[in-house]
């Protein structure tokens, strides 16, 4: 008796067959949407409203992904992008979107995930306006990747290719503060004339309101004539010159420090609104964009509304970014912080501020919190915290009880999981509002104002 076997696809011929897709939407990480036999089709660089040749590259049960070929009816958002190394790349991902369409789409998406997360439409009067600045040189950091070419053995300087470790090299980027950008050619041409180029690790560069620093991250002690050769450059080009040990201890080669007692040279920013100094070190965070730091905590101080007396909490504070200004509001400020070296600068800064009303602590702010003394009844409460979000922290609203609660979010994604719990546990969305931090990008900043419900 004849058997019949279903003939298996043929998964190669699947993925190497050109595809014409019509682009619906972009999703949460600015990849164009497709549909393809009831299943989604990501396309990376493709925009709504585009007609998309593509190729397969990856195929699974609910999901596939495809490499742009070409656009057979370009969308009226997409422009040229304006960086020459963008199609390798991987610091942006939305230069070939006008500007103006990249806040749409972040506004849209976070509207609709708060939305979805309270049950709740975001209404007009929710909505605040849009926190935006220059698309372009408005990063006023960064940290550079270090490769040793083996054959030529020359020192490449640049940032890592999408999804990949492998370090493209650059030699300007559009969207770093322009004295940085313009710094990356000649700095490296200096370190490939080093005798020890091949410990030097990654390279930070900052532009601060004390001038411009280079922080080198070196594996191995430098010898001396490339002390000298990097002294010279700094000179000429009148940089700050940091060395870092992986130990994370700095050593400052220019301007020579006149002793062995005299504290390194520290790159610091004003937040002008509220007459604060903050200092920092390499390698610890800051928020990049200076601008709209700056437009974040006003509007961070407006919401909370400080009022003398009143006692306000700041988990994961950093350096003292929002809880130096909230102090000089003659509010009591409490400041909490899971990297040790940033809570004591934290506290260096208030000391270099003359705030005697801010207290900073050192916690893990995962673990368990019910011993630690500044856990208590509060009156307002500040959250800025990493990616991960503060999930834990939330479970100890009962025993804080603040009326009011600003969350500074860099992942809508665990925004809306976070807000979860705080409506859960009696507070209403009062405001949300789009934080553009990293126009060019996927990136999306956000700032919502919860209030305790009467």
């Amino acid at each position: 008796m004849a058997q019949f076997f279903k003939e298996k696809p043929n998964k190669s011929k699947q993925l190497s067959a050109k595809l014409t897709l019509d682009v619906t939407q972009l999703d949460h990480l600015g990849a164009g949407m497709a549909q393809l036999q009831g299943k989604v089709v990501f396309i990376a660089g493709a925009l709504p409203g585009e007609r998309a040749t593509v190729q397969l590259i990856e195929q699974k049960k609910s999901y596939a992904k495809a490499k742009l070929i070409n656009i057979a009816s370009p969308a009226l958002s997409r422009v040229k992008p304006h960086c020459q190394h963008y199609s390798q790349c991987g610091g942006c991902d939305l230069q070939h979107m006008d500007i103006q369409a990249q806040r749409d789409y972040k506004q849209s998406a976070l509207v609709d995930l708060m939305a979805k997360s309270s049950s709740d439409a975001i209404d007009t009067q929710m909505l605040a306006e849009a926190i935006i600045g220059d698309g372009w040189h408005y990063r006023r950091r960064a940290r550079l990747a270090t490769v040793l070419d083996k054959r030529s053995q020359r020192l490449q300087l640049g940032f890592r290719a999408g999804n990949s470790n492998q370090i493209i090299e650059i030699n300007q980027c559009p969207v770093l503060a322009a004295p940085l950008s313009d710094l990356i050619t000649p700095l490296a041409a200096n370190l490939n004339q080093l005798k020890a180029k091949a410990s030097i690790g990654h390279v930070e560069l900052t532009q601060a309101d004390n001038g411009h620093f280079v922080a080198l991250r070196v594996t191995k002690k430098l010898p001396n004539s490339d002390i000298r050769w990097l002294s010279g450059f700094a000179e000429k080009h009148q940089l700050n010159l940091l060395l870092q040990d992986d130990a994370g201890q700095l050593t400052q080669l220019y301007p020579s420090l006149a002793s062995i007692e005299q504290a390194v040279t520290l790159p610091y920013y004003h937040l002008a609104a509220e007459s604060v100094r903050c200092s920092f070190t390499p390698g610890n965070f800051v928020q990049v964009n200076g601008t709209i730091n700056q437009a974040m905590v006003d509007q961070a101080i407006e919401w909370l509304d400080p009022q003398a007396g009143e006692r306000i909490l700041d988990l994961f504070c950093g350096v003292g970014n929002f809880s130096l200004p909230l102090a000089k509001k003659a509010a009591q400020v409490i400041g909490v912080e899971g990297v040790p070296e940033m809570v004591e600068q934290a506290k260096q800064n208030a000391l270099d501020n003359h705030l005697d009303n801010v207290t900073f602590y050192h916690a893990d702010l995962s673990a368990d919190l019910s011993e630690q003394a500044w856990l208590g009844k509060i009156d307002k409460l500040l959250l800025d915290p990493a990616r991960a979000g503060a999930y834990e922290s939330l479970q100890w609203l009962q025993k804080m009880q603040p009326k009011k609660v600003v969350y500074v979010s860099c992942n809508p994604a665990s925004l809306a999981r976070d807000s979860s719990v705080l409506l859960a546990n009696g507070y209403r969305i009062a405001k949300v509002g789009l934080v553009d931090m990293f126009p060019q990008t996927h990136h999306t900043e956000a700032m919502v104002l919860f209030e305790l419900c009467k």
